[in-house]
């Protein structure tokens, strides 16, 4: 049984490979499936598929590139995420929604700029566009940029002073809630997963109260694996599966050269997705599409 994996980023957000690396890497590592699910975009998603299947057509090893996205949401003050499998990701209402994102992003990162001019950083979003063309602008840009240009002698230290949560410069963004991201990830034909639970630090009841709620709004599957879980972790998120009567899913969280030593597939080094988790993803999202009435 061939790996796979289900949670990855690109340039289009804040991963360091391009879409067309990410699908080189999947290949060389023997992926049977890599998941693109870049944060609130769906930039990088035709360069993938269509350069696995230029592979296919040449004859060449290629991997099955499936179309994603991971929402940031917030429930309770807490940021959650939503990742969408198998999404129809041209559908116009999907597509006018992102570009309401988009807009929303822009507004709040000008704002950020203009905060840290005050404290006497040479920074713009014009800069921050044009040093990473094409790509959703995230707080990890803003890092790699004040490291870059020497006003910190790391990222961490650029989260510590300038970025984190509780400095005087960050601004938060306006974000859905995960019920929203569940409904938009649905209308687009998608799987909806709750990605990386224990990353959220909820605690057992308020962490059953959340996937309970989820659940009831449409949320089909819950990540089981993914690179930092200990064995307690992976046990829960299987009983909180098996609570709900959610599909098991799972990935890496790769971002490249921007998250130091976590890799594709494996993680830190014993993360192991199997295809069959895949498989059963499939069957669902074929017997929703039987469920569906003809015309929609």
């Amino acid at each position: 049984m061939r790996a796979v994996d289900l949670h990855t980023h690109t340039n289009k957000s804040d991963g360091s490979f391009t879409p067309t690396e990410l699908v080189d890497y999947a290949v060389a590592k023997g992926l049977a499936a890599v998941a693109i699910t870049d944060h609130d975009t769906t930039e990088g998603l035709e360069e993938a598929l269509s350069y696995a299947a230029s592979l296919l057509k040449q004859n060449k090893p290629s991997v099955e590139v499936i179309p994603g996205i991971e929402f940031s949401t917030e429930y309770e003050g807490k940021d959650v995420h939503i990742v969408g499998l198998y999404i129809s990701y041209n559908a116009p209402a999907f597509q006018a929604q992102l570009k309401a994102f988009v807009a929303s992003r822009i507004n709040r990162n000008i704002k950020m700029c203009a905060r840290l001019r005050e404290a006497g950083i040479d920074i713009t979003f014009d800069k921050l566009q044009a040093a990473n063309p094409d790509a959703v602008i995230t707080r990890a840009h803003y890092a790699a940029y004040l490291e870059t240009h020497g006003y910190v002698k790391s990222r961490q230290e650029a989260f510590d002073r300038y970025l984190g949560d509780h400095t005087r410069y960050f601004i938060p963004r306006e974000k859905v809630t995960p019920t929203q991201a569940i409904q938009l990830i649905l209308e687009a034909g998608g799987i909806p997963i709750l990605a990386h639970p224990p990353l959220y630090h909820m605690g057992k009841e308020r962490l059953n109260t959340l996937t309970a709620l989820l659940k009831e709004a449409g949320l089909m599957g819950i990540e089981a694996f993914y690179s930092t879980y200990t064995n307690q972790d992976e046990r829960d998120m299987r009983r909180l599966a098996d609570q709900y009567g959610l599909l098991l899913s799972g990935g890496s969280d790769f971002h490249g050269n921007n998250k130091p030593g976590l890799d594709l597939a494996v993680g830190y080094g014993r993360l192991f997705v199997p295809e069959e988790l895949l498989e059963q993803i499939k069957a669902a999202r074929t017997a929703c599409a039987d469920q569906k009435p003809k015309g929609v």
